[in-house]
């Protein structure tokens, strides 16, 4: 099968427990098997800035909502390296330990680039790289919640350490910087990965995307 001549690179921003991870897999799965290896999924929060100079205390008191906690012109290379037809080592996050882990995943090119996450949308070089920028919009109490139960499943916080940080940085940043990002999308996505028609509106545009090309 003869691949696309320029890589489709999509978009999915949104609030922390929006839903777009569930999306950009939902997605991905959603594609013929024989395509599966025509899409690659990179996560903006294995993006975050390596911390490893900083003590511990240091590292919790970070703004992680913030663009500034994100190793942008990083994310730009390794895009336009896969865009150049190149493999990537994406960089891995140790949420437990508030730093860049020593590990990497090997990501190699492909047709369809699918970037997820809370900034993604942000940063005008790397929207300007984008061919579809969709925006989950969901509601703060849902992600709220959904945020609350992965951070003490996955990453090993304490209730009242995720309210201070939701109430301190992850509210406030989301209205600052995060939902205005609203506006540069082509699509909106109310309610993530509930929303099966939009889900399946993208899945029918990229499934067309591959099989024209």
């Amino acid at each position: 099968m003869t691949a696309l001549n320029k890589p489709v690179v999509i978009g999915i921003a949104g609030g922390s427990g929006s839903g777009k991870t569930t999306i950009a897999h939902e997605i991905a799965e959603g594609i013929a098997d024989k395509d599966q290896d025509r899409i690659v999924i990179l996560t903006q929060d294995s993006y975050y800035k390596d911390n490893t100079g900083l003590s511990m205390e240091e590292r919790k008191q970070i703004n992680y909502d913030h663009p500034d906690a994100f190793d942008m012109p990083l994310l730009e290379a390794q895009i336009n390296q896969l865009l150049h037809r190149k493999s990537v080592e994406m960089p891995t996050y140790d949420f437990t330990a508030h730093t860049r882990s020593d590990k990497t995943v090997h990501i190699e090119p492909a047709d369809i680039i699918i970037l997820e996450g809370i900034l993604v949308l942000f940063n005008e070089d790397i929207r300007n790289l984008m061919d579809i920028k969709a925006y989950v919009d969901t509601d703060d109490d849902i992600r709220f919640i959904r945020r609350l139960e992965r951070d003490m499943k996955e990453r090993g916080r304490s209730l009242d350490s995720v309210i201070n940080q939701y109430l301190s940085t992850v509210k406030p940043m989301y209205h600052q910087f995060i939902e205005p990002t609203k506006r540069y999308a082509d699509i909106i996505i109310p309610e993530g990965g509930a929303n099966n028609v939009a889900i399946d509106m993208l899945k029918t545009k990229i499934s067309s995307i591959l099989t024209n090309k």
